[in-house]
């Protein structure tokens, strides 16, 4: 996996918040390189994104972290 440039951070940002409906949703450059890409929605951060780069074709993983303690009562 490789790092996001700029430009895909924001690119990501503004499909993300289409496919989602969230306006809220950010996609954040890490803080110091090699962290990850963090995804926030109402600054709650809720997972990371990476990039992937295989025979020329690029794509991307979301990976989104909800802890047991977030969920509602069975």
């Amino acid at each position: 996996m490789s790092a996001l440039s700029a430009s895909e951070i924001a690119r990501l940002q503004v499909t993300l918040r289409r496919l989602f409906g969230s306006p809220t949703l950010t996609v954040n450059k890490p803080p110091r390189p090699g962290l990850s890409v963090e995804l926030s929605v109402n600054n709650e951060v809720v997972g990371t994104v990476h990039r992937d780069e295989d025979e020329g074709e690029v794509s991307y993983a979301i990976h989104v972290t909800i802890l047991e303690e977030d969920l509602p009562e069975a």
